[in-house]
């Protein structure tokens, strides 16, 4: 399974692609949105981990437009953040997240939320 991690902050998206990578995880990574959209067009992804507070295009604008391709809209999405705010988390569920976790998140945490989409969306353990 191909997880695309994005976010701005290098140090997180490294911790990020460390924890899914020791679980057997294949990890392409993208600074911000936009970058996100272009390694959507070459990669075989299939579950997205994204910040929400990016430049250039932040995780909300990338989910949405994530969504309105035919090609990628049945790819799920967590939305990992410091946005602790219920408004901010209707927002992102709005745009079409499947989970929303709040850093700092835990390893378990996150292979949690990408197990339960999984078996949810796929019917798949991991």
């Amino acid at each position: 399974m191909k997880i695309l991690v994005v976010d701005d902050d290098k140090t997180t998206r490294k911790m990020i692609s460390l924890i899914l990578k020791s679980k057997g995880y294949d990890v392409v990574t993208a600074e911000n949105g936009m970058e996100g959209l272009q390694k959507l067009g070459l990669e075989q992804i299939n579950l997205i981990l994204t910040d929400m507070n990016m430049p250039y295009m932040d995780g909300i604008e990338f989910t949405k437009q994530v969504k309105s391709l035919p090609d990628f809209a049945n790819i799920p999405i967590v939305m990992i953040t410091t946005e602790a705010d219920e408004e901010e988390k209707k927002r992102a569920f709005a745009a079409g997240v499947d989970d929303y976790l709040v850093k700092p998140t835990s390893a378990d945490q996150i292979i949690d939320s990408m197990k339960k989409i999984m078996r949810k969306i796929f019917g798949k353990k991991d």
